[in-house]
């Protein structure tokens, strides 16, 4: 069986083990035996659930970082079931990001093929807590216990062939409450409800105006309260998300939430907001060698490329000012939904693209 298949396979046996966002440990597991099992060192999982394992290289020199992240958007009870069609695997979770912790094997047997012995160190890593309120709490671990002594971080997506994330996109995620005394709905009626109030909040939220350029967002993802139709709802929340191209941008956005927040509190009604995330922005220039290398890898694939932002695990090293970017690894669509699809033809372009990055990347950088 040839590399693209037996990446495929794995991606879907990955993809077959649940893994919520703080609830990757069976798939730990499993990345944690497959690294034992191709013999590599250094094998362990920390306390918070990262795998690492190392492929050594010839010389004690600088190493490399590759990173894929385990857990996905979707609960434990999702059907996970896979469809295949000619060109197609349609199964949630399969892109995003099963088959990017595929390709971190799919990368150690590519050098095995071409007997391609590093100069340096390889470090295969698969990180948890990228997806939802993880806060990319995993890959924060991974770089505190590397820090700058790799060459770069390469950071995989099992979609997006063809993006070079070089600059990470600023997050601001809130929990925002409201708290009244409630009561009923006919007998207290007039007694402020958090649900009501909450609403007028959101309302508020999304007339805020938000500037076009520097792109900036706002989403109310979540809202939860009450306790039954007839009661007047004593607590309510909502989790709201913040983005910004610009850190001053989504500075300002979030005092105007905080503002709003403020106006919210009155004699009866207690509104407060929490952090429950943050992103930081950082990045590398378009003609820093790590970019032009993941460019020109492209290129010899004839793969379009494309210079892009985003909010993924290369925002912990890109704003320490450590090298990284975040690749793709195919093509595939419907990413967090039941209908997500990979395209399988152009996996072997996106692991020799991979490849050619890694192998480059010591001469270039070291």
């Amino acid at each position: 069986m040839d590399i693209t298949k037996r990446v495929i396979e794995l991606a879907i046996q990955i993809q077959q083990i649940p893994a919520p966002t703080f609830q990757e440990e069976q798939r730990a597991a499993f990345m944690h035996d497959l690294f034992i099992e191709e013999g590599l060192l250094d094998a362990e999982i920390d306390s918070l659930g990262n795998v690492y394992a190392r492929l050594p290289g010839k010389d004690e020199g600088r190493s490399i970082v590759v990173s894929a992240h385990t857990d996905t958007v979707f609960p434990l009870e999702t059907d996970l079931s896979v469809k295949r069609e000619s060109d197609r695997i349609y199964a949630p979770g399969i892109g995003d990001n099963s088959l990017g912790l595929a390709g971190l094997l799919g990368l150690l047997w590519a050098l095995q093929e071409r007997e391609i012995q590093l100069p340096g160190d390889l470090w295969l890593v698969a990180n948890v807590g990228e997806e939802g309120l993880g806060d990319l709490c995993g890959m924060r671990v991974v770089v505190d216990r590397f820090g700058d002594s790799p060459l770069a971080y390469i950071i995989l997506e099992g979609m997006a062939l063809g993006q070079i994330y070089h600059r990470g996109l600023g997050v601001q995620r809130y929990r925002i409450t409201m708290e009244t005394q409630g009561g009923h709905s006919w007998a207290d009626y007039g007694v402020p409800s958090a649900i009501h109030e909450l609403s007028a909040l959101v309302t508020k939220l999304t007339e805020l105006s938000l500037p076009k350029n520097p792109r900036t967002t706002l989403n109310v993802g979540v809202i939860s309260g009450g306790t039954s139709i007839n009661t007047i709802a004593p607590q309510a929340s909502l989790e709201l998300d913040l983005r910004s191209e610009d850190p001053e941008a989504l500075q300002t956005l979030s005092q105007n939430v905080h503002a709003l927040v403020e106006e919210a509190n009155q004699p009866k009604v207690q509104a407060r907001a929490e952090i429950i995330g943050q992103r930081p922005t950082g990045e590398i220039p378009e003609d820093h060698p790590l970019v032009k290398l993941a460019k020109s890898a492209l290129a010899e694939q004839r793969v379009q490329v494309h210079l892009s932002i985003g909010s993924t695990d290369a925002n912990i090293p890109l704003s320490r000012e450590l090298p990284a970017v975040t690749i793709g690894l195919t093509t595939g669509k419907k990413a967090h939904t039941s209908e997500e699809f990979i395209e399988t033809e152009p996996l072997t372009k996106g692991l020799a693209q991979l490849a050619t990055i890694v192998v480059g990347l010591f001469n270039t950088l070291s």
